[in-house]
């Protein structure tokens, strides 16, 4: 491997560097335009007051919900295809490459992209607000004779709650973080390119596009969508805090917007101690530690719980979950059973798709560089078929688990102590959707100690993800460089910040707060999802030109097992041993070696002409076949071949065969180009070629060899 170029470290505080590492084309609009929607947001709240946000919202969804519903199905299918297909060999670093970190590690870490606040915050609400709410799909049984529509069962309803939520928490979120995980981590690991969004569009574009206003544009929609996205997690986040503030009776009133402000203030505060003193790497065990506190409260639940019924919900859950899957895969208009939904809320009132499936879609969207980038640096080493298994199936693993706990205790408790829900101050009940994990908690014993314990985990995955959602935005604001300043780091933390207060002041309670971070979601996602789309059509080019160039290693052996052999021979010497039993067996042999010989004699330049027994290698050791012929074969289409008029011998023209989505002559002075596949085959090449053209072997000191 070549020495790897030397990057230029910026330093933490200084503004000089700062403006010289920035991609200020990048940079500056990106903060123009979340501080502009910010404007917009508070304007319009104040202008039309907050309802004005559910027409907005709806006007969104009216426009694009049909393409996020028929992209997100997309992804899923570019993301299994990518796993099954041939591409799932291509390994994301060098051939011989071995993983980064063990299947455990890496398992683990995928665990945890898989779990944070929105887990948190949903697990017990949704499959209650679904069950309240259901959509017209599973919440109607049918029509009578008079075509009054026939109410599904309370049971009945109850059941498919589950698969629901897990609809939109499974393959389809996923997915759409495979998206750009997966471009990332075979850009950056097998292509060399540096580690951001733009590069995944190369082959569209090509490279003089990307470096330029197309890649600055790229990467400011990835900075926007993130930005949003993180700030709709910690928006709820808030609110789910100041509720357990709330239950523990250490605050009058959760939805007080100055309670609401000064918690963003706090944690973000300590997430900008952590940039700023270095504390975060302790903050990585914390987070890790905190992991493993969030999974004991699920098993608390789990055996304090009604445990039998939550086992068996774990897995009529998943059924539930395949059922749900093909209904809702490309429903884009379904609305609440009896075509209404709880309008008292302030939350459910559109129409059901456009309230859960639509909204989760442009959330995920908007989370996908943050945890494509996460996802992506994690897998080196390992091959397409085992990111796209391991990042679908372990998350959606997580959340199955998860809802199945949380969800299913909430609905139990529902069903048969009724106080899962919370008046709604005009008579009826709605889900209290920020307290009701807390709610469940107090149906189980040490409910006081365990709703400190939610609140405390709650708080650190606010913390880190704000910490992280900074890192991920300062590496795209400079080009992909993954050490960066502090001091624009802060920044982006404080931005950050200053986006959840201002969103969640837009509204004036917490259901209308909750509506303009899910508007926020939406909206912030529409034109990324367009270069989420072109970079599926850059994959499966690149992927499909790596399939086809790619070799297959077949072993050529120099007979037939040694049963089959011995077996041949007793049958043509009649007998099962005895000396023609071995003649026949040693003659076999004798014949099969001038057979193989005649019939590579003529391949290449490694095979003909050699005396008998070059290449055969020392005898058999370890295991290892080492006389066993291997060769590397590799699929030409028959219109790239022709004939040689003089000698009659096949030949290839490369060009017509295959042709590279990106220049593979482009080199990149970074460090992500030497470490890649592409720079090390092109160092390889090179010294190959410079020790081919001198044509002298060196000779060697021997006192150097003793050396």
């Amino acid at each position: 491997m070549a020495s790897q170029p030397e990057v230029e470290r910026l330093r933490d505080w200084s503004l000089t560097d700062v403006v010289r590492g920035l991609n200020m084309w990048v940079f500056i609009p990106s903060v123009l335009i979340i501080l502009g929607a910010l404007g917009f947001a508070t304007w319009w709240g104040s202008a039309h007051g907050a309802e004005a946000f559910e027409s907005l919202n709806t006007a969104i969804v009216d426009t694009i919900g049909w393409w996020y519903v028929l992209i997100g199905t997309g992804f899923v299918i570019f993301a299994l295809w990518a796993g099954v297909s041939k591409a799932g060999n291509i390994r994301l670093g060098r051939d011989d490459e071995q993983p980064e970190f063990s299947l455990g590690a890496w398992f683990c870490m995928l665990f945890a992209a898989g779990m944070g606040i929105g887990l948190v915050f949903w697990g017990v609400a949704e499959p209650l607000w679904h069950m309240i709410a259901p959509p017209e799909i599973t919440g109607e049984a049918g029509v009578d004779a008079d075509g009054n529509v026939i109410a599904g069962t309370e049971s009945t309803i109850a059941s498919e709650t589950m698969g629901l939520s897990l609809f939109h928490w499974g393959l389809h979120a996923w997915a759409m973080y495979v998206v750009i995980g997966l471009g990332l981590a075979y850009m950056t690991f097998r292509r060399g390119r540096p580690l951001s969004v733009r590069w995944l569009l190369e082959p569209i574009f090509g490279r003089r596009l990307i470096e330029s206003w197309v890649g600055h544009v790229i990467d400011t929609l990835a900075i926007v969508g993130t930005v949003f996205g993180v700030v709709s997690s910690l928006g709820i986040g808030t609110q789910q805090i100041a509720a357990g503030l709330g239950f523990m009776e250490w605050v009058e009133d959760p939805s007080s917007s100055l309670l609401l402000t000064g918690l963003v203030i706090v944690i973000m505060l300590v997430a900008t101690i952590s940039v700023v003193t270095g504390v975060h790497k302790g903050l990585k065990w914390l987070s890790n530690i905190n992991m493993i506190v969030a999974a004991v409260m699920a098993l608390f639940v789990l055996c304090a719980g009604p445990t039998l019924f939550l086992l068996q919900s774990l897995i009529s859950n998943i059924g539930e979950y395949a059922l749900a899957f093909p209904q809702l895969m490309f429903e884009t208009g379904a609305d609440y059973a009896a075509g209404a939904g709880n309008e008292s809320s302030g939350f459910l009132g559109g129409a059901w798709s456009a309230d859960w499936t639509i909204y989760y879609w442009g959330w995920w969207m908007s989370w996908a560089p943050f945890v494509g980038m996460f996802i992506g640096r994690i897998s080196r080493g390992r091959t397409i078929r085992e990111f796209v298994l391991g990042v679908l199936l372990a998350p959606t693993a997580v959340g199955i688990i998860w809802f199945s706990i949380f969800g299913s205790s909430g609905i139990y408790y529902q069903l048969t102590e009724g106080n899962m829900l919370i008046d709604d101050g005009e008579g009826g009940t709605t889900v209290g959707t920020e307290a009701s994990l807390f709610q469940l908690l107090e149906n189980l014993p040490l409910a006081s100690l365990t709703a400190v314990v939610a609140i405390a985990v709650i708080t650190i995955f606010f913390i880190t993800s704000g910490d992280s959602g900074s890192l991920v935005t300062d590496v795209l604001a400079y080009g992909g460089r993954t050490e960066t300043p502090k001091l624009t780091r802060v920044f982006w933390t404080a931005l950050i910040a200053l986006a959840a207060i201002a969103l969640l002041a837009a509204g004036d309670d917490p259901s209308s707060s909750l509506r303009v971070l899910q508007v926020a979601a939406i909206a912030s996602a529409a034109p990324f999802s367009i270069v989420m789309v072109l970079a599926v059509i850059s994959q499966i080019q690149l992927y499909l030109y790596e399939g086809r160039t790619m070799s297959r290693y077949v072993r050529v052996r120099r007979h037939a097992t040694k049963a089959a052999m011995v077996d041949a021979a007793r049958e043509h010497a009649g007998t099962d041993e005895g000396p023609a039993v071995q003649r026949t067996l040693l003659q076999m042999l004798n014949e099969q070696t001038k057979t193989l010989r005649g019939m590579f004699g003529g391949t290449s330049a490694t095979l003909s002409g050699l005396p008998a027994g070059t290449g055969a290698g020392q005898p058999e050791e370890d295991g290892k076949a080492n006389k066993d012929l291997v060769l590397a074969i590799q699929d030409i289409p028959a219109h790239a071949t022709h004939v040689d008029s003089v000698t009659g011998v096949l030949g290839w023209d490369r060009d017509a065969a295959y042709r590279d989505p990106i220049r593979a002559d482009e080199v990149f002075e970074t460090p992500e180009y030497s470490e890649s596949y592409l720079g090390w085959e092109q160092e390889a090449e090179e010294y190959f070629e410079e020790t081919v053209a001198t044509g002298t072997i060196p000779t060697v000191d021997p006192d150097d060899d003793a050396k």
